[in-house]
């Protein structure tokens, strides 16, 4: 129901998608195939694959991926999370960066030209590939994700600054607690049952320890493991249509 129309006349109304994550800060890696249900010989499967550096700076490092990495056409994108635009349906003026003020921290509220002055400052690198080799609509629905992440990286980032005060301070058991319920009360929003989250702690590989058979042992470079490769690039357009899916977990979070 949250598809546009033309996405709505060709996919399945049963499918899912598989999330895996790779986090080895500050280098993570978040890879989502989506297969459809019932198998479809001409709806192949489609993949996102976004690899993410953090850096102490004010998003000024050039090529931070390496050219080598980087595949066909691309676009470069910055997002400032206090004065880019948002959808109007999904803005908070308690979530505006230009307005808020953290009482832990007592950063905030950012003012033009923050990038430049603020202290500390960590900017969020990402390099977003998406891929859906589907003869006539390929482009269409490749621009139509780009422009959908771009929109909830640029709200869920404005969001983690927002609630800095709830989330500052905590322990790793406190983050892992926190995942769970946020992961229980979404799950009973779109109606599914008992939540199927999965968390493995991977450690460095010695000759006396090693992860578990769920997970792969934690490299020691930040080269991605060979079960995450990313999609091939596809040439892609400038622009998508202005249609954004997020979740409406906040709001019955504020009205419980």
């Amino acid at each position: 129901s949250k598809l546009p129309s033309w996405a709505r006349a060709v996919t399945p109304r049963i499918f899912y998608i598989t999330e895996k994550a790779w986090n080895y800060y500050p280098y993570t890696i978040t890879a989502t195939p989506c297969s459809f249900l019932p198998k479809c010989s001409f709806l192949p499967k489609f993949s996102i694959y976004i690899e993410t550096k953090y850096e102490d700076n004010c998003g000024d490092s050039e090529n931070i991926f390496h050219s080598d990495k980087i595949l066909g056409d691309h676009e470069v994108s910055f997002l400032d999370i206090a004065f880019d635009e948002i959808p109007e349906r999904y803005y908070r003026s308690l979530e505006d960066p230009r307005f808020f003020s953290s009482a832990k921290t007592g950063r905030g509220p950012l003012r033009e030209g923050w990038r430049q002055h603020t202290k500390p400052i960590m900017c969020s690198y990402k390099l977003v590939s998406v891929k859906f080799e589907v003869w006539g609509l390929q482009t269409r629905v490749e621009q139509f994700v780009h422009k959908v992440i771009r929109d909830i990286l640029l709200i869920g980032h404005r969001q983690a600054f927002a609630w800095v005060d709830e989330w500052c301070g905590m322990t790793m058991e406190e983050v892992r607690r926190y995942e769970q319920e946020t992961q229980e009360a979404t799950n009973e929003l779109i109606g599914l049952v008992a939540p199927a989250i999965s968390v493995s702690e991977v450690g460095q590989p010695t000759a006396t320890h090693s992860a578990p058979a769920s997970a792969p042992s934690t490299p020691l470079s930040d080269e991605a493991p060979e079960f995450l490769a990313p999609p091939k690039t596809r040439p892609r357009k400038k622009s998508a249509p202005e249609t954004l899916t997020l979740p409406a977990l906040r709001e019955r979070a504020g009205a419980e």
